[in-house]
C-alpha cells in the first residue's frame, strides 16, 4: 500500500490544479517559488537524513514504494516539494482574497513571544535534539527574517500558518497515527496532539517561514530589477 505517496499526491493536487485561477494566478510566481522550494528542500533533506540515521524518527516500509533517495524514502523527499508548494499556495490565496493584513497589529507580540519562549524550552531540553534544534532554528530564522524584511510579511505569514494547520493536522495525523512515520520520544518532549508530536507544528512553521522568506526575497528582487530606471 503506497499510502505515503497518495498523501503527497493529495497534498499537491488541488493547489496545483487551482494555480491557474485568474485572481491568484499562482503559476506566474513559479519563477520565485521553485528556487525557494529547492533551498528549503536541500536543507531539510540533509536534516531529515541525519535524523533518520540517528534514529530520531523513521519510516514504516509497509506504506512506502521502496524507492530511496539520499537514504530517505522517495515519499519523504517528495514531501519537501508537495508541502511547501501547497503552503505557499495557501499564503498567496489568502493574500489575494483577504486584502487587509489582519494579524499585522499583533505581529511584534507574536514574534517576541516565540523568540523568548522557544529558546528557553530548547535550552532546558538540549538532549532532546528534535525539540532543541527545531526551536532554536525557528528563533534564528525569525531574527534573520526580521533583519531583512521587518514585519512586512509576518502578519500574512502567521495567518497562512494558522490556516495551513487544518490540512497539516489531517495529513500529519494519518502519517503519525498508523504510523507511516514514527518518532523516538527520547528525542522530543513526548507531548502529542493526538498522535502528532508537538514539535511537528514548529517544524512546519520553520519550513514554511524559510520557503516564504526566500520566495518573497526573490519576488522583491525581481520587482526592483523590473522597475529600476534604465540608463540612457
Amino acid at each position: 500500500m503506497y499510502l505515503y505517496l497518495y498523501l503527497n499526491i493529495f497534498t499537491i493536487l488541488f493547489p496545483l490544479l487551482l494555480s491557474f485561477d485568474r485572481k491568484v494566478a499562482f503559476y506566474k510566481n513559479w519563477g520565485a517559488l521553485f528556487p525557494a522550494i529547492l533551498v528549503n528542500g536541500v536543507l531539510f533533506v540533509v536534516w531529515d537524513a541525519l535524523f533518520t540515521r540517528a534514529g530520531v524518527w523513521g519510516f514504516n516500509e509497509e506504506y512506502l514504494t521502496g524507492i530511496y533517495l539520499f537514504g530517505l524514502p522517495l515519499e519523504e523527499v517528495l514531501f519537501f516539494l508537495t508541502v511547501p508548494y501547497a503552503c505557499v499556495f495557501i499564503y498567496d490565496v489568502l493574500n489575494a482574497y483577504i486584502t487587509k493584513d489582519l494579524l499585522q497589529p499583533y505581529v511584534k507580540s507574536i514574534a517576541v513571544a516565540l523568540m523568548v519562549v522557544l529558546p528557553l524550552i530548547a535550552v532546558f531540553n538540549m538532549g532532546k535534539v528534535y525539540t532543541s534544534i527545531t526551536f532554536m532554528l525557528l528563533t534564528l530564522l525569525h531574527l534573520v527574517h526580521l533583519k531583512y524584511f521587518g514585519t512586512r510579511f509576518l502578519g500574512r505569514f502567521y495567518l497562512a500558518y494558522l490556516v495551513h494547520l487544518v490540512p497539516f493536522l489531517l495529513v500529519n495525523g494519518v502519517l503519525t497515527y498508523l504510523p507511516i512515520v514514527w518518532y523516538n520520544n527520547d528525542y522530543n518532549l513526548g507531548l502529542r496532539i493526538v498522535s502528532i508530536p508537538v514539535e511537528d507544528t514548529l517544524y512546519s512553521m520553520l519550513m514554511l517561514l524559510l520557503t516564504i522568506s526566500v520566495y518573497e526575497g526573490l519576488r522583491q528582487r525581481k520587482s526592483v530589477k523590473q522597475y529600476a530606471p534604465v540608463a540612457v
